[in-house]
Order: structure tokens, then C-alpha cells, then sequence
């Protein structure tokens, strides 16, 4: 057993001596072993003290295994219960796993059998207590970061997050605009290595491609009219941290071959001058676009998009993510009234809570941010109502519209063109493609695996 403190195991059984036996044979393998005689002194010390896992017989007089099963997982709903039972006993040992035992045995029994499923279900229940401290961890670093995270599609995008933020490789961020991306950015360097280095955001649609080849990459003196002195640029500027480059799917191709190239040879060159100068980089990119449809369209390199999409992590939009919008509108709006000391507004009405969960925010979570705002300053009341947001009449409840276009297909290579295409826009995660579409992951797996022939 591992140096830290012995699991702690509950041994029960009527025939007292049989229990002591196996607590004595546990005790020689590391285990810290306790025997009792009734289903009651068992619970007693499962209520009353730190216990890893219980051993029970099924058939004791007064409560027995089933009861004790019962109770034991009430008061400590993960703990390991592994039962004991004679050949005659199965169906009741059967019921005891549908009840939540982790496994049962049939007595005569080896210790060696004992020991190996009892090891296994600590195991098993070591594995689940890390999970949820990492979850719970997970979620106190997204909120420090102000990122809200209840619904199963955020917690999906930020476990991608956690689980690559140790290492360097490039990341892809996917999403609409205004779902958040560049609080995803941010929260990847702080849970980073670099997190102490700098964090340098770059906008490649703000700027004209000469300003941002200059911007990023530096100039030398005389380089260009006006450049009268050296700059270093930004790569230089984010030496030991991250480079996020926002709207990289606006980049111009020159620019692209040049950004290629400081992934693959890690050196940059500033504009007008010879000399290279190594970088110690990582980048982080982010785009609303489809850049697999822009490579087709001629306007984005493919071999640059196999460096940038090493780790894609798609950001939901809101309507993907409805859990998180009662908890995302109460915080933007305590940012909002902190910044307004003087507004009326003081909470948002029930009505106007049930009209934001309808509502489809196309412009995601920037459209709601601002929508609190206006509420905020509009507001006649201590209760804001959803009017006063003046957000755009939309159709809540139409289906958005589609259109078609080209040769008519047959029904199988529609269903697995469309299929390849969801799977791609949801940054291939199947079991939120097989939810969306809804179907099956196995029903989503035959059609992309359909060749589209008759």
C-alpha cells in the first residue's frame, strides 16, 4: 500500500469470527480493518467516522445488507460497499448492485478475491473524489476569470482548457462572435506555465495588413517611411508568455506565410531587417469563421491551419448555454449598478429572467452584457423588466432559415455531408453533434461512416 494513511475498512458479519478473520487477513495487507457483528454498530461507525469502504453479509438478523447498503450511501453517498453472500443468496446479491454495491462475493470466498475488488472500488472512489476537486477547481478558477460555467457545454470547452494548459501547444478557439473567446484566451494563460509572463491580444482584423505585419512582427530604423526609429513588435513583446491573435481568420495570405514560419522555425524577423531573433511564444488563436470553408475558398493556408489547430476548443454561443444565463445576467448586472451607483435598478424581475431565457441572443454574451447595461440605466423601478432592455424584435420560437443550393444529392450523402458539417461546427465533439442533431452518438457514427452510394 502507498505511504499515506490505510484505508480505513468496515468489516460486518453476524458470525462474528468470520468477520475478525478478514480483518486480520486485510490488516496484512495494509489495510486498517474493523470487524462488528450487527448491521447497526456498522452504520454506527459509518456515521460517526472517516470510513473508505464496507464489507457487509447480506443476510444478518435485525438490519441486514440490504438495509445497511441502503443506509450507509445515504450518509456517505460514494462509499464502496462490497457484500458477501451464499450461493442461495444471488438474487439479493444482484439486487444489492442494482442498489449501488460496488461488487458482491460469494461465499467460500479467497482473501486474496476480497483484496483485489476492494482495492479496485478504493480505487475507483479515489479517481471520483480527484474528479470532483478538479471540477470544483475547474470552476472556482473559471469564475475568478468571470467565466460562467454550469451548463455541460462550457464545462466541455473549459476541461479542454485545464487539460492542455500545461503544455505549449497552439490552441484554436472557435465560436461566434461575442461568446467569449478572449476570457477563454485569458483563463488558458492563467492556468499556464507562462501565466506570470505577459499576455499580448492582437486584433488582425482592426489593423491594414502593412500596420500589422509591422505590429507583430517589429521593423528596423528606415524600414518604411516614418519608421524613424527600431521597434521590436509584439512577439518580442510577449517573450515567456501568450500570443493570442484574435480574428485570425482575417489575416492577409502574406501575413499567414509569414506567421507559418514563426511556428514552425520559433524565430521572427521584423520588417526591413536581416536578422532573426529566437521567440519563446505560445499562441493562442481565435475566429468566428469556418476556416476549413475559407482554405476551400483560397483565403486561408492549409498548412497554416494544421499549426493553429492542434487543440480545438469551440466556444458555445448563449442559446447553447442557457443554464449559465441566470448566473451570467446577476453578474453583469453587479458590474452594471457598480458602475451606475445611482440607478434604481436594484434586481431583475422574474419576468424579465423568463424573457432573457427565451430570448436568442445572436450576439451572444456582449448582447446580453449590453442589454443589462441598458436595463440598468432605463430602469423605472427597483425591478428591471425585460422592456427596457430595447433589445431587436426576433422570432424566438421560428426555425432559423435555410437555404439550398446546387445539384439535388440523394437522402444518404445529404445525411452525411450535413452530419460531417455539425461535427465540424461544434469542433468535433460527437456527443454535443449527436445532441444537436438529435440522434444517438452510435446513429451519428453510422451516417458519418455512410459512403453516400445507394
Amino acid at each position: 500500500m502507498p505511504d499515506r494513511a490505510p484505508p480505513h475498512v468496515v468489516i460486518v458479519d453476524d458470525k462474528l469470527e468470520m468477520a475478525e478473520m478478514l480483518s486480520d487477513g486485510l490488516a496484512e495487507h495494509g489495510y486498517s480493518a474493523f470487524a462488528v457483528a450487527t448491521g447497526k454498530q456498522a452504520l454506527a461507525r459509518v456515521e460517526s467516522e472517516p470510513v473508505d469502504a464496507l464489507v457487509t453479509d447480506l443476510r444478518m438478523p435485525g438490519m441486514d445488507g440490504i438495509e445497511l447498503l441502503t443506509a450507509a450511501r445515504r450518509a456517505v453517498p460514494d462509499l464502496p460497499v462490497l457484500v458477501m453472500t451464499a450461493y442461495g443468496g444471488m438474487d439479493t446479491a444482484i439486487e444489492s448492485i442494482r442498489r449501488g454495491a460496488y461488487h458482491y462475493l460469494t461465499k467460500p470466498f479467497k482473501l486474496d478475491e476480497l483484496v483485489v475488488y476492494l482495492g479496485r472500488a478504493l480505487d475507483e472512489s479515489r479517481v471520483r473524489r480527484e474528479a470532483r476537486t478538479l471540477r470544483k477547481s475547474l470552476r472556482d478558477g473559471a469564475a475568478k476569470a468571470g467565466i460562467v460555467a454550469r451548463s455541460s457545454a462550457m464545462r466541455a470547452a473549459l476541461d479542454v482548457i485545464v487539460r492542455v494548459a500545461s503544455s505549449d501547444v497552439p490552441v484554436l478557439l472557435t465560436g461566434p462572435t461575442g461568446s467569449g473567446k478572449g476570457m477563454f484566451a485569458r483563463y488558458l494563460h492563467a492556468e499556464s506555465g507562462r501565466a506570470r509572463g505577459p499576455f499580448v491580444t492582437v486584433n488582425c482584423a482592426a489593423l491594414p495588413e502593412p500596420l500589422l505585419e509591422s505590429e507583430l512582427f517589429g521593423h528596423a530604423k528606415g524600414a518604411f517611411t516614418g519608421a524613424t526609429t527600431r521597434r521590436s513588435g509584439l512577439f518580442a513583446e510577449a517573450e515567456g508568455g501568450t500570443m493570442f491573435l484574435d480574428e485570425i481568420g482575417e489575416m492577409a495570405p502574406a501575413l499567414q506565410a509569414k506567421l507559418l514560419d514563426v511556428l514552425e522555425r520559433r524565430v521572427v524577423r521584423p520588417v526591413g531587417s536581416t536578422k532573426e531573433t529566437p521567440i519563446d511564444v505560445r499562441i493562442v488563436t481565435a475566429t468566428h469563421r469556418d476556416l476549413r470553408r475559407r482554405v476551400a475558398e483560397g483565403l486561408f493556408r492549409e498548412d497554416l491551419l494544421y499549426r493553429l489547430d492542434v487543440v480545438p476548443v469551440n466556444v458555445p454561443p448563449l442559446r447553447d448555454r442557457r443554464d449559465d444565463l441566470p448566473e451570467l445576467a446577476a453578474e453583469l448586472l453587479a458590474k452594471a449598478r457598480a458602475r451606475h451607483p445611482t440607478s434604481r435598478v436594484e434586481r431583475l424581475s422574474r419576468e424579465c429572467l423568463l424573457a432573457m431565457l427565451e430570448y436568442p441572443w445572436p450576439g451572444n454574451v456582449r448582447e446580453l452584457a449590453h442589454a443589462v447595461e441598458r436595463l440598468v440605466l432605463l430602469g423605472r423601478s427597483s425591478e428591471a423588466h425585460f422592456a427596457d432592455a430595447a433589445l431587436p424584435h426576433v422570432a424566438t420560437r421560428d426555425l432559423p432559415s435555410v437555404h439550398f443550393s446546387g445539384p439535388v444529392l440523394p437522402m444518404r450523402e445529404l445525411q452525411q455531408r450535413y452530419a460531417r458539417w455539425a461535427l465540424a461546427e461544434l469542433g468535433g465533439n460527437k456527443t454535443r453533434a449527436a445532441e444537436r442533431l438529435g440522434i444517438d452518438v452510435k446513429t451519428l457514427g453510422k451516417y458519418l461512416a455512410e459512403d453516400g452510394g445507394d
